[in-house]
């Protein structure tokens, strides 16, 4: 972390650790993981997701200028970036190198970490597709209907966790925003009806080609990122209105009337998350 700390960002070959580069969770992300300068870009890639979404709002802006993100500007060095990140802590920038930058750099080091555990307990990676240039025609055989239908039906259910992800992601930004909340709502909405088809599709692509499977629909749909609190009927009922294609129209209106689901869903993105265990702030004493 020190290497890549004094650099900045974006990462380098030059300033990726070796052991960084083989966490899981960036191989994974990598577009090829036997290439270096692939997994160099997806552990840069990865490092700015983890510091854009850093849980201790006070520490957010410091931890984003140590490494080179606003407030801070590409090529400036270690000595400006802390000057920044002090300053948008609200500490004198000695206190700051002393006692509230080794506890920052530990806490992105543990989200590294914690990163690649979630990848090491799922076996769940979707398929890597390579360019095509030339048509591929399924023969007129019943194996290769076979393996086209698989690959088809993972196809469907990658596409539809990825889009519910991206409504998901949608979500907090607004939300983040402080966008007006019938923008928020609408767009809430929306997150619905993409992971409810995205829990039918799992449903679908388990029961036909993974009844004994690692993943149950429900872990599978859970990689499309986090979601308010349902019961198992509401869970069924949401999955009901958005099955066999329905389009976001067809599904609000086989929901209407039903509010309190509703509700469940809207107002629980709405609802405050919960503060972290403690804060570097309550470590490190205040600002001085």
């Amino acid at each position: 972390m020190q290497g890549l700390l004094k650099r900045g960002l974006p990462v380098t070959p030059a300033g990726a650790d070796a052991a960084l580069l083989d966490l899981r969770g960036v191989v994974a992300r990598a577009v090829d993981p036997a290439d270096e300068a692939s997994r160099t870009a997806a552990l840069d890639g990865t490092l700015r997701g983890l510091l854009a979404r850093f849980d201790d709002a006070r520490y957010a802006p410091a931890a984003r200028a140590l490494f080179g993100l606003p407030p801070a500007e590409p090529g400036q060095n270690l000595t400006v970036r802390r000057e920044l990140a002090a300053k948008a802590a609200g500490h004198e920038v000695h206190h700051f190198r002393k006692r509230v930058e080794p506890k920052l750099i530990e806490k992105v080091a543990w989200e590294l970490l914690a990163d690649a555990d979630r990848f090491t307990r799922s076996a769940l990676i979707a398929p890597r597709l390579a360019p095509v240039t030339t048509r591929q025609p399924v023969s007129a055989d019943p194996f290769a209907w076979e393996v086209a239908e698989h690959e088809e039906q993972l196809s469907r259910l990658w596409s539809a966790l990825y889009a519910a992800r991206a409504e998901l992601l949608a979500v907090e930004r607004l939300i983040s925003l402080e966008a007006d909340r019938m923008d928020i709502i609408q767009t809430a909405v929306t997150a619905a009806w993409r992971w409810a088809a995205a829990r039918a599709e799992a449903i679908s692509y388990t029961t036909a080609f993974a009844p004994d499977g690692d993943a149950s629909p429900d872990e599978l749909v859970a990689l499309a990122g986090w979601t308010p609190a349902l019961t198992a009927p509401q869970a069924s009922r949401l999955t009901e209105a958005a099955a066999g294609g329905a389009s976001r129209e067809q599904f609000v209106a086989a929901l209407h009337g039903e509010t309190g689901l509703g509700n469940t869903w809207t107002e629980g993105f709405f609802a405050r998350p919960a503060a972290p265990d403690s804060s570097i702030e309550q470590e490190n004493g205040s600002a001085s």
